[in-house]
C-alpha cells in the first residue's frame, strides 16, 4: 500500500499506522504474560498453544463488559475494563471446575485512540498475568460509521481445561446442602444500564459521595473480582458439589443453572450486609428489593454449594485464607 493510499485510508477513518504503532509498543507487555503452553509467536494469523491432554476436557466462555464501558468513557479511566473482562471470564469457566489456559480479545471503535487502546491492553495482560493465563491473540478494529465517536467495546474469550473426571455439573446438589456466598467487590459488569439511569441523573463523574467514601466512577469502576485463587485448592473437594457465578439474573437464576428441576434454593435475605452501592441505587431509584434481585449481585459474586456435614471444613479453610464468607441459605 502506497503512501497516498494509507493518507486517504486515514482521512476515512481508519489510521493503520497508528494502530501498529500501538501493537508495537504493547507487544513486549503481552508476551510477558505467556505461559509454557504457548506455542506460536506475536503477530500470526491464529495463536498456537499445546493440548492439555486426552484426559482433560476444555471449557470455554466469552463475554463483553457491557455498558461499564460507558462510566469509564466518562471518567476517561480505561485500565480496568480489561481486567474485568478477563476476570468475569475466568470466573464463568471456573465454576465446571476449569483453570484457564488462555484469553483472546476483541476490541472494536469508530477510531483507535492509542492511549486508551494500551490502557485497555495493559488491563488485559495485569489480568492475564494475575490469573497466570496466556493472552494469546486479539483482533482490534476501527469501524468508523458503525460505532459511535469516542467509544468502543469489548468481547473476551477464555479457554481453559479440567480433568475429564473432574468436572463441576452440579448433579451431586442433593437436599440440604449449604449454599455459601464470597464477596463481591461492587457490581462487577452487571447492572450497569439501571445502576446508572439511578445514579447519574444525580451524580457527576468525579463527585465525592460521602456514603460510599469514593467518588461515584470509582465506586462503579471497581474491579471483577476473580476468584480462581481463592477457590483451586478446594476444586476438586468431594464436598463442593456446585459453584455459581452470579452474574446477569442474580443470585437466584444463576444458582438454578446448576440445580436440578426438582430442587430449588432457599436464601436469607438478611445473612450479609449488602454493600452500600447497592442501598444508594435502591435508595435513590426507589426501586422494591424484588426488582433489586436479578440485575444485581447485591455484593455476593461467587455461591458454593456444599455438603453440609462439610462446614467445618469449609469455614475453617475460608478463617485460614482470612477471606469472608456468608451462610445464604441452603437447598430445598
Amino acid at each position: 500500500m502506497t503512501k497516498k493510499n494509507k493518507s486517504a485510508y486515514a482521512k476515512a477513518g481508519v489510521d493503520i499506522d497508528k494502530m501498529m504503532s500501538s501493537l508495537i509498543k504493547i507487544g513486549k507487555k503481552v508476551k510477558s504474560t505467556n505461559t509454557k503452553g504457548v506455542v506460536s509467536e506475536l503477530g500470526s494469523f491464529g495463536g498456537l498453544f499445546k493440548s492439555p491432554g486426552i484426559d482433560h476436557l476444555l471449557v470455554s466462555s466469552i463475554d463483553g463488559v457491557g455498558t461499564k464501558l460507558k462510566i469509564a468513557n466518562m471518567a476517561n479511566i480505561h485500565n480496568t475494563v480489561g481486567q474485568d473482562l478477563v476476570n468475569h471470564c475466568v470466573n464463568d469457566i471456573l465454576v465446571q471446575g476449569a483453570k484457564p489456559l488462555f484469553f483472546m480479545d476483541y476490541l472494536g471503535a469508530a477510531s483507535l485512540e492509542p492511549k486508551v487502546f494500551e490502557d485497555v491492553l495493559s488491563g488485559f495482560c495485569k489480568a492475564c498475568k494475575l490469573n497466570k493465563l496466556a493472552l494469546l491473540g486479539g483482533e482490534t478494529a476501527e469501524m468508523p460509521g458503525l460505532y459511535p465517536n469516542g467509544e468502543y467495546d469489548l468481547v473476551g474469550a477464555v479457554i481453559g481445561s479440567v480433568p475429564r473426571k473432574k468436572v463441576i455439573t452440579g448433579k451431586k446438589i442433593k437436599n440440604n446442602d449449604i449454599i455459601i456466598g464470597l464477596p463481591s467487590s461492587g457490581l462487577h459488569t452487571n447492572g450497569y444500564s439501571l445502576a446508572r439511569k439511578v445514579l447519574l441523573d444525580k451524580y457527576r463523574i468525579g463527585e465525592n459521595i460521602e456514603s460510599l467514601g469514593c467518588s461515584i466512577d470509582d465506586e462503579l469502576l471497581k474491579i471483577h473480582k476473580s476468584y480462581l485463587k481463592i477457590l483451586s485448592p478446594i476444586l476438586y473437594k468431594p464436598w463442593l458439589h456446585g459453584l455459581s457465578h452470579i452474574t446477569g439474573g442474580g443470585i437466584i437464576e444463576n444458582t438454578h443453572r446448576i440445580i436440578e428441576k426438582n430442587q430449588d434454593i432457599k436464601i436469607n435475605w438478611d445473612s450479609w450486609e449488602r454493600p452500600e452501592i447497592f442501598k444508594l441505587i435502591q435508595r435513590e431509584g426507589n426501586i422494591k428489593f424484588k426488582d433489586m434481585i436479578r440485575p444485581f449481585n447485591l455484593g455476593i459474586g461467587m455461591v458454593l454449594v456444599i455438603d453440609k456435614n462439610n462446614v467445618n471444613e469449609v469455614e475453617s479453610y475460608f478463617n485460614k485464607l482470612e477471606e469472608k464468607f456468608y451462610y445464604l441459605g441452603e437447598v430445598i
